[in-house]
C-alpha cells in the first residue's frame, strides 16, 4: 500500500470518527445559544484536518452568520440555505484550496464541487432552505423551534450529513493538499 492510500484511508476514517463523535456531542452543543449549525459544521470539518492554524476561534466566528442567514426570507420570498450547507461549503473551500490561496484555475472546480454538495443535500432532505427542512422560520418563531426540539430531531442530522458528504466529496483534495 503506497503512502497516498494510507493517507486516504486515514482521512476516510477521521471523517467517519467525527460523524460518530457528533452523534454524541451535537445535541448538547446545539442547546447552547452560542453555537450555530453553520459553525458546528464548519469547525467539525476543520477539526479533521488537525491543523493548528485552523483551530482559531476566528473560523467559528466567521461561520456563525451563515446560521442567521439560514432563517432569512427576502421580500421576494427567497429563503436562506441551511447553516449546515453554508458551513459545509465554506469548509470545502478551505480543503480544496489547500494550505495556500486557491489557484485561479482551481476556482471553477471548487464552485462545481459546492454545487454537487448542495445537490446531494437537497436530494437527501428535499430542500436547501432552513425553513423548509426544519418546518419553522427561526427568525420569526424561535420558541417553536426550541419547543419542538427541531435541533435534536432534524438539525443534528443535517450537520452530520454535511460533515460526512464534505469528507466524501473532497477525498482527493484531502489527500493531495493536506498531507
Amino acid at each position: 500500500m503506497n503512502e497516498t492510500n494510507i493517507k486516504q484511508t486515514d482521512y476516510r476514517t477521521k471523517f467517519k470518527e467525527k460523524v460518530e463523535e457528533l452523534k454524541e456531542t451535537l445535541v448538547p452543543l446545539g442547546k447552547d445559544p452560542g453555537n450555530s449549525c453553520a459553525a458546528l459544521t464548519f469547525t467539525s470539518i476543520l477539526d479533521v484536518l488537525e491543523s493548528d492554524v485552523l483551530k482559531s476561534y476566528y473560523f467559528n466566528n466567521l461561520a456563525i452568520p451563515f446560521s442567521g442567514l439560514a432563517s432569512y426570507t427576502s421580500k421576494n420570498n427567497w429563503k436562506g440555505a441551511c447553516g449546515a450547507v453554508g458551513g459545509g461549503i465554506a469548509a470545502m473551500g478551505i480543503i480544496m484550496g489547500g494550505q495556500e490561496k486557491a489557484k485561479s484555475s482551481e476556482v471553477p472546480k471548487i464552485y462545481a464541487k459546492a454545487v454537487r454538495f448542495a445537490t446531494k443535500f437537497e436530494n437527501q432532505f428535499g430542500s436547501l432552505s432552513c425553513e423548509e427542512i426544519c418546518g419553522v422560520n427561526t427568525s420569526l418563531n424561535i420558541r417553536e423551534y426550541v419547543k419542538n426540539n427541531v435541533w435534536e430531531k432534524k438539525c443534528c442530522n443535517f450537520v452530520r450529513y454535511a460533515v460526512e458528504q464534505v469528507g466524501n466529496l473532497t477525498r482527493k483534495d484531502l489527500n493531495e493538499k493536506w498531507k
